[in-house]
Formats: C-alpha cells, structure tokens, sequence
C-alpha cells in the first residue's frame, strides 16, 4: 500500500435543496467527522467508515423542514462521484468485494462490483421501508444505496437473508457495505498495477 498514490477526493454540491461539502479518504483509518443534522445517516455514514477504513468528512445543510429526502439523496450522488474519482482507473484494485455479516437475528450480504455499469439489487423483508429514525424516513436507505451505486458506477447487490428488527437490519446492511467496498478498494499486490478486467479498462 505504501507504494501507491495517495487516494482522496473532495467536492462541494450547492442546489435550491442543499449544500453539501464532502471528503473523502480511501486509505484512512475509519475516521469520520459529520455535521448534518441527519442523526441516523451520521450513524449509518460511521458504519461504512469504521468497517472500510475510510475517512470521511462531511458538511450537511439541507431543507429539513420538508423532509430528509434531498439530503440524504444528493449525499448519496456526491459520496458515489469521490468512491469513482479516488479509484481513478482502478489499476491494482481487487475490483469485487462481498461480505456477510450477522447482527444478532440478522443477517445480511453485500456483494459488489467496480466495473464501471451501474446496477442495484436490494432482496430483503419488506420492513425496509417502515416507519423513520428521527427526521430520516427508513425508506431512504435504499434510495441511498440506489444513488451511491448510480454514481460510484457499480454493481451493488445487497441481501438481507432474514432479521425483524428494523435497526439490525438498516446497520447490518451499512456494515456489510462498509466491509465489502474495503475488499474491493484494496490493492491486489500480485497483480503489479494491471486494470482487473479482460477488457483492459473500466
């Protein structure tokens, strides 16, 4: 790892909606500073941190008196547009990453691929979409996860295998992300700097 670039990105994002100023740190040590007003996406944003050793900042100013939607939705783009930038052409890369992780009677699997299309699958109890956390509307996980694939261009498959508790299943899934995105950002030493793929680009 010492051996390679450096890989971190910043970027601002101003709409009518919101105004976002995010960092990013690929290498980091699971370091995360938020300030949003956003509650749970902080806890959620702390999971993919702390389990794939990034460093995050975030600044978060969005119209709350309407709903949490926009925030978390242009989060989501902005954070998908630095993953993309920091990986570069994603030379070295392992390219794929997938975990599975279990909370308590949860149990979740995050599979994922840099290759450059976009795709999301989300399989799971319906429960997903149920009730709010604070001012964060649980359905919002999954728009989330929706933007963050979009823009990142991958393919981010999520599985939730069975679990009750709404929480346990919206921090199993951040957690799972978290572990599965560490797998795939991780340089494969063996493969001395060539792009993962037969095309020869991504």
């Amino acid at each position: 790892m010492k051996n390679h670039q450096e890989r971190k990105a910043q970027s601002e994002r101003h709409t009518s909606e919101t105004q976002i100023s995010l960092s990013l740190n690929l290498d980091g040590a699971g370091q995360s500073q938020f300030k949003t007003s956003v509650p749970f996406l902080e806890h959620m944003l702390d999971h993919v941190c702390r389990h794939g050793l990034f460093d995050i900042t975030l600044d978060l100013q969005g119209d709350l008196e309407i709903d949490a939607h926009h925030s978390v939705e242009d989060v989501a783009i902005l954070l998908g547009e630095l993953f993309a930038k920091s990986l570069g052409d994603k030379k070295g890369i392992n390219r794929y990453g997938h975990f599975t992780l279990p909370m308590d009677e949860t149990l979740v699997s995050a599979a994922l691929d840099f290759g450059g299309r976009y795709h999301f699958e989300y399989k799971g109890p319906d429960i997903i979409n149920d009730g709010k956390f604070g001012v964060y509307d649980a359905e919002l996980t999954l728009e989330f996860l929706r933007k963050f694939a979009m823009h990142s261009r991958m393919n981010l498959h999520i599985l939730v295998h069975y679990g009750e508790n709404r929480h346990h299943i919206h921090e199993g899934i951040f957690k799972a992300l978290g572990r599965a995105l560490r797998m795939a950002v991780q340089f494969d030493e063996r493969s001395q700097g060539i792009i993962p793929s037969t095309k020869g680009v991504l």
